[in-house]
């Protein structure tokens, strides 16, 4: 085992950064932990990449900085979604391989698996086809994650681990409207409708997808293991290993955040796949558990939104 002497974590005041920042902090309390976002460097430059590394001088990064939305944003805007993400993946490796940072961990959504993997879906399927097309322009950005991390390993000896978080959500998510992922939209919804009055709220699809749904903090919690074990195997599903289907959840929110009306479904809106689910048989191996059920994480989720709401108004901006 390694402990890290100063690490720095790109993407820190994003929605898992959040999570990761105070649970590094407190673990590593004697050395260095450094939280930057895009106003300290724009990492879309190698330029501000190397001046990163070169100021910070990390000896591990933990490379969250990404640019993310639900699947009507990826639907609208793939190219933004491609560009911005592979860049941020190729000058964050070079960089760190090229001022000799001993390790790098990268986090990646299961949506990068191909489209056509039966689930639960386990790590050795990755490479069996494309993803979905609705994200795979972000998909194969963060995918190239994997390459990256054998051929930097291959020619400069960077450790790198790539990890998989199942269908995250929790305090800090994205609840913009049109932008957020399934679990933040239909909070946002179902609470305007509340404060609203209104007798029904309208979410997308069928409801009759199913996916594995993973509290950020269960994640977050994770990653100081990849930090410290040299021998840690990547990429690695951090998931809950659970199936919940996308009426089961709306049904739960609206008991959780207390809405009497009628929920309404258009089928005319995206869905994604019908069944995503991940393996966590790797997960477990490494003594490692995503344990938060789904209705705790998120009532969780609920008072923290609105907590947050209350002072924003209808502003928020997370």
């Amino acid at each position: 085992m390694t402990v890290p002497t100063r690490i720095v974590v790109t993407g820190s005041t994003g929605f898992l950064g959040r999570h990761l920042m105070p649970i590094l902090q407190q673990r590593y309390r004697d050395q260095e932990v450094i939280g930057l976002s895009s106003r300290d460097y724009d990492l879309s430059s190698s330029t501000q990449a190397d001046r990163m590394i070169v100021e910070t001088k990390p000896d591990a990064i933990v490379h969250l900085a990404g640019y993310s939305g639900g699947i009507g944003a990826n639907r609208a805007k793939p190219a933004d979604f491609y560009y911005r993400n592979t860049l941020l993946t190729a000058h964050v490796f070079q960089s760190a391989a090229s001022h000799r940072v001993r390790t790098l961990i990268y986090t990646m959504g299961g949506c990068s698996y191909p489209a056509s993997a039966l689930s639960p879906i386990d790590e050795q399927h990755m490479w069996d086809g494309y993803p979905f097309p609705d994200s795979a322009a972000y998909s194969m950005a963060k995918k190239m994650a994997l390459v990256a991390a054998d051929a930097y390993r291959t020619q400069y000896g960077l450790r790198s681990v790539v990890l998989v978080p199942g269908n995250m959500y929790g305090p800090y998510d994205n609840f913009r409207r049109d932008e957020s992922h399934v679990i933040p939209a239909m909070i946002r919804r179902l609470v305007d409708a509340v404060h609203e009055r209104a007798d029904r709220v309208t979410m997308w699809g069928s409801g009759n997808p199913v996916r594995d749904y993973v509290y950020a903090g269960d994640v977050a919690a994770n990653i100081p293991f990849f930090l410290e074990h040299d021998d840690s195997p990547g990429p690695v599903n951090l998931a809950s290993g659970t199936q919940t289907r996308i009426r089961d959840l709306a049904e739960c929110l609206k008991a959780i955040i207390g809405f009497d009306g009628q929920l309404c479904w258009d089928t005319s809106k995206p869905e994604g796949q019908d069944v995503r689910t991940y393996s966590v048989e790797r997960m477990t191996r490494l003594g490692l558990s995503c344990p938060t059920p789904l209705r705790q994480g998120l009532e969780q989720t609920v008072d923290w939104f609105r907590a947050n709401y209350a002072a924003a108004g209808d502003g928020l901006r997370i």
